[in-house]
């Protein structure tokens, strides 16, 4: 059985600066790889999962296992290596040796409001993209430096610290993509074609940006009908491609928004409800309960 691994395992506390820190560290940290603990350290050792994605810079005597590959790293070199909440991975450290550098952890939660990319949708964090990059002096320079600005920045009390940071991370991953190979042109099954066409009908729904707008797609039939396919045939299709329900597809992405307006906005639970297409606000707070154990209200007191 392959462990799976939460950021709060990994998360330090961080200063405060408002009141919704508590959920915010919970979805994000950055870290110097000398600060993990000896727990921490094991877990990196044996191949988990994670509920986070993971944007690593390191050097030292050490092996990265993901799937069927294994890189080796020298003492003296850096890597940088992003890796996500799917794919079992471990780290494994030779000769006694140590590893130097930085990590940066998130959740889809952190993401802000306003930005309509998923971690899926940067190739880092796919399994079809470039995920692990081999740095030269001048690129780990820059990379290091992008890190202690995260750090930085995460114990300050800047009141919009974590859009700097978000910012922070973009640039990261940016600047990854720049080192790897322009993406070939792929020609894509049916069943591949039909889910990237949901997806995308998924995310042009958000974000929401005021009270009186609302979803128009928030149940297989309704994305059934607009594809024009029958609605067990598009789960079948989504569970194939995704490993996830049509349901569980469109749960998530609603109780993910939920969540960033709850953080994000001054809108009240009623016009969140509202604006998500539940028909009261009570099936609304049923609804995000089941899905994250606690009330909307909880979020806004913490």
């Amino acid at each position: 059985m392959i462990t799976q691994y939460s950021i709060k395992n990994f998360s330090t506390p961080l200063s405060p600066s408002g009141g919704s820190d508590k959920s915010f560290s919970d979805n994000f940290t950055a870290l110097r790889l000398e600060d993990l603990t000896h727990e921490s350290i094991a877990a990196t050792a044996q191949y988990s999962r994670k509920d986070f994605y993971k944007v690593s810079l390191i050097s030292g005597d050490t092996t990265y296992h993901y799937l069927d590959n294994a890189h080796r790293v020298s003492k003296d070199e850096w890597v940088l290596v992003f890796t996500n909440r799917d794919i079992p991975y471990r780290w494994e450290v030779h000769n006694g040796s140590t590893c130097s550098g930085y990590a940066c952890m998130f959740t889809d939660d952190f993401l802000p409001l306003h930005t309509y990319s998923r971690p899926a949708d940067w190739q880092v964090f796919n399994a079809e993209g470039q995920s692990f990059f081999r740095l030269n002096k001048t690129q780990a320079k820059f990379f290091e430096a992008t890190f202690q600005k995260m750090l930085d920045e995460q114990q300050s009390e800047y009141q919009h610290k974590y859009e700097l940071l978000f910012l922070y991370l973009m640039e990261t991953i940016h600047h990854a993509l720049r080192l790897g190979p322009e993406p070939e042109a792929k020609i894509y099954s049916s069943s591949r074609k039909l889910s990237d066409a949901f997806k995308n009908l998924l995310s042009k729904q958000f974000p929401l940006l005021h009270p009186n707008q609302e979803i128009s797609f928030r149940n297989p039939q309704a994305f059934a009908d607009k594809l024009a396919v029958h609605t067990n045939y598009l789960n079948r299709v989504l569970k194939n491609e995704t490993g996830k329900t049509t349901t569980q597809l469109i749960t998530e992405r609603i109780m993910q928004e939920a969540k960033a307006l709850l953080i994000y906005s001054n809108w009240s639970i009623s016009q969140i409800s509202d604006s998500l297409g539940f028909a009261e606000a009570t099936h609304f707070t049923q609804a995000y309960k089941k899905h994250f154990g606690e009330l909307p209200s909880a979020i806004r007191k913490g």
